[in-house]
């Protein structure tokens, strides 16, 4: 079985997040898959398989499989359109949330900084939002008290400033306990950072500490922020220590999410 492992959301290996990409000729088992997804210990592994009605993608965290994933998706579209379809530069992958569409933007490689090179348009739905008391316990978790919580499929916690959420240490324990899949924190970004918000995702729950670049979390952060804000488009900032960029456009219950992404390695799985 043939892996690839894609830093999505950047143009640079190490930065942005990293997926593992496998081509299976046919489906392995799911307990396969799961196993295959603890041994490479990404919040990410995406296995795309070719059927007759086109390619199939599901995602497998270390806690099991997933519902939506953003930068495995980016991975997927990147490893289809450069290695098995280069000639095209749309993919559209069947998946539990639906037919997903990745578009490719070919760049002469002049875009700049950590985005320079292809970019990657993925159109996913938006969560929907629903205001959650904020509680003492968020604040334990977190470490921080949010200025105000929402709940889709994950936890959204809204903090007061980009610093809060740069310096936030959570309680990986506590974070369980929280309402949501994911725990994702995020304020505005500061003046004259370019950035209209910045963020950070945990997801203890999957067996992932932190996430360094979500992409089904800012389903839930940008349509957050487009509202707040007054505005269709943004570009966000994930805060990890990885550090990713996303462009994005909000509008009819859709997000389109926008990055590079770089190749780090090729293998071969040998399962017994």
């Amino acid at each position: 079985m043939r892996q690839y492992v894609v830093d999505a959301f950047t143009g640079r290996v190490f930065k942005g997040n990293p997926a593992a990409v496998c081509l299976p000729e046919s489906w392995p088992s799911d307990e396969l898959m799961a196993d295959i997804a603890m041994e490479n210990r990404f919040s990410e592994t995406a296995f795309i398989v070719r059927e007759p009605s086109g390619w199939h993608l599901r995602w497998f965290t270390p806690g099991g499989e997933i519902d939506l994933c953003g930068h495995a998706t980016l991975a997927s579209a990147y490893v289809v359109l450069r290695f098995v379809e280069p000639d095209a530069d749309v993919v559209r992958f069947r998946t539990m949330s639906g037919v997903l569409t990745v578009t490719r933007r070919r760049s002469d490689g002049r875009d700049g900084d950590d985005q320079a090179g292809d970019v990657f348009t993925m159109d996913f739905p938006a969560f929907d939002l629903k205001p959650t008391p904020v509680t003492d316990v968020m604040e334990q978790a977190l470490g921080a008290r949010p200025v105000e919580a929402w709940l889709g499929r994950d936890l959204l916690c809204v903090m007061p400033d980009e610093r809060t959420v740069r310096n936030l240490n959570p309680d990986q324990g506590l974070l369980k306990g929280l309402p949501g899949l994911l725990a994702n924190v995020t304020a505005a970004g500061d003046a004259g950072s370019g950035f209209d918000c910045v963020s950070r995702s945990f997801a203890p729950k999957l067996n992932v500490p932190e996430d360094p670049v979500c992409g089904s979390g800012h389903c839930h952060i940008l349509p957050y922020w487009s509202k707040r804000l007054g505005k269709n488009a943004l570009t966000a900032y994930q805060a990890s220590a990885r550090g990713g960029v996303i462009h994005a456009t909000v509008g009819d219950g859709r997000v389109s999410l926008g990055g590079g992404a770089a190749l780090f390695s090729i293998g071969t799985i040998l399962p017994d």
